[in-house]
């Protein structure tokens, strides 16, 4: 059965649904460096660069034909607490926000396509829309299910909490163990060797000698959103899971007085080390922390293939 990714990314969403089986034959992304890292990894599939807002359904089934499952993650930053120019209120982050917009983009292109099966990915902050959603959804046609996920409860070495917006019912079934940072990162080598995304990055001497003290668990940086205080420069703890991998965020490595390269947060987010990552080094970074965690999206889509079977 096909797939259509929107907003793709960097691919994490896509990589899920191809271990379970699936033919992904489309994706859109606008942001160019982003397009071009899709590209290479998924050589396959055939990307159309151009914002979502200039997508037909018509175009897509012209190309695919019949749409089976449609998959996206439409941009949080209107949605998520660590904003702080988040709009106060709620539905103006959907109707107002011309970020939020996107989203109504998404259930445009729902109705459009119609495909059998959809899934809107977004941080738990959407949930503050929940009734201006299921009004949205219900004039293409379909009822919904509010699907709230831990990646850490599929073998993800990360905590992220997601919602899965969806005509059914997503419940796979969740696994004991937990993997931890030592066992993601623990057999890479040192930095600035053979694998691919692996470079240190540089930090300013003042801030060396302050990493220096932090013991595990413990951060160099706070800062505030709409949601309150948040942390960054966390130094991880080995045998625990690492906090949520936000785009803009960095750790610092267990054992190390650096930053953790962009392979060790793919590392955090189940991307296999032949997963390539293209563009300027913060791209990069945005690309991984802005990326489903591939454990959750497998398991997602294992489940979504028996319910289709």
């Amino acid at each position: 059965m096909n797939v259509v990714d929107l907003f793709a990314g960097a691919g994490g969403f896509s990589r899920g649904f191809m271990n379970a089986g699936f033919e992904v034959v489309m994706a859109v992304e606008n942001f160019k460096p982003v397009a071009n890292t899709y590209r290479k990894n998924f050589p396959e599939v055939d990307v159309i660069e151009r914002d979502v807002k200039c997508v037909r359904g018509d175009e897509i089934k012209r190309i695919c034909g019949d749409v089976d499952i449609l998959i996206g993650s439409p941009p949080c930053e209107p949605f998520t607490p660590a904003n702080v120019k988040r709009y106060p209120k709620p539905e103006d982050r959907l109707y107002q926000d011309k970020i939020g917009r996107l989203t109504l983009h998404f259930i445009r292109l729902v109705k459009e396509t119609s495909p059998k099966v959809f899934i809107m990915e977004n941080v738990p902050g959407i949930l503050d829309l929940k009734n201006a959603l299921i009004k949205e959804f219900r004039k293409t046609g379909y009822e919904i299910h509010f699907n709230i996920l831990r990646a850490e409860d599929f073998e993800n070495p990360s905590m992220r909490t997601r919602v899965f917006i969806s005509n059914v019912k997503i419940c796979p079934e969740r696994s004991r163990r937990r993997v931890k940072v030592i066992d993601a990162i623990g057999d890479l080598p040192e930095p600035n060797c053979c694998i691919p995304n692996h470079e240190a990055m540089r930090i300013p001497r003042d801030k060396l000698r302050r990493i220096r003290n932090l013991r595990w668990g413990e951060s160099l940086i706070r800062f505030e959103g709409a949601g309150g205080y948040y942390r960054n420069w966390i130094r991880l703890h080995p045998y625990r899971l690492a906090p949520t991998v936000m785009g803009n965020s960095r750790f610092i490595h267990p054992f190390r007085d650096r930053l953790l390269t962009v392979r060790e947060h793919a590392r955090l987010m189940g991307f296999p080390d032949d997963h390539i990552f293209l563009g300027g080094r913060e791209v990069q970074y945005d690309m991984v922390g802005e990326a489903v965690p591939v454990p959750l999206s497998t398991a997602i889509a294992k489940y979504i293939k028996t319910v289709l079977e």
